[in-house]
């Protein structure tokens, strides 16, 4: 004895058709650019300032670098957000401009005779040096590296 059978769909009914997967749209994209930079540049502000304030930090009376390590360790992190934000080689510039100039501004005496890196302190001088060599490093890498639309 046989029952007798319906016939019934495996494929569920579709109503509308699921929307294309693609790109994002163009002007989504480009905001989210522009605020990637912004917090690049932001970025290498809050970092410069806490390097800053870190170069003259001494432990048992004697300098300790943590600054540098900080220095070369954010520098290579900020670039590479940058450059993955914004999407663009020259990008390595938007947090080491600012970064390059809050230290500069650093070095310089104030009228009142305020100066936030003294030329006898050896941590600060080498975290300028540590810092401007690693963001140039990492801008010569990316400027460097192969277009990712580049076949090979």
């Amino acid at each position: 004895m046989t029952l007798p059978t319906v016939p019934m769909s495996v494929a569920p009914d579709e109503t509308s058709p699921p929307p294309p997967a693609g790109p994002p749209p163009r002007l989504l994209d480009l905001g989210l650019r522009v605020a990637g930079g912004l917090v690049a540049v932001v970025a290498g502000v809050v970092t410069g300032v806490v390097e800053l304030l870190l170069a003259t930090l001494r432990v048992a009376g004697q300098l300790v670098g943590v600054s540098v390590l900080l220095a070369v360790g954010a520098n290579i992190a900020l670039g590479w957000f940058a450059h993955r934000a914004v999407g663009r080689r020259w990008s390595v510039a938007l947090p080491a401009v600012p970064w390059f100039a809050l230290m500069a501004v650093a070095a310089v005496r104030t009228a009142e005779g305020d100066l936030l890196l003294a030329g006898n302190n050896w941590v600060g001088l080498v975290m300028i040096v540590a810092g401007a060599m690693t963001f140039a490093v990492v801008g010569f890498r990316q400027i460097l590296a192969p277009s990712p639309h580049s076949p090979g």
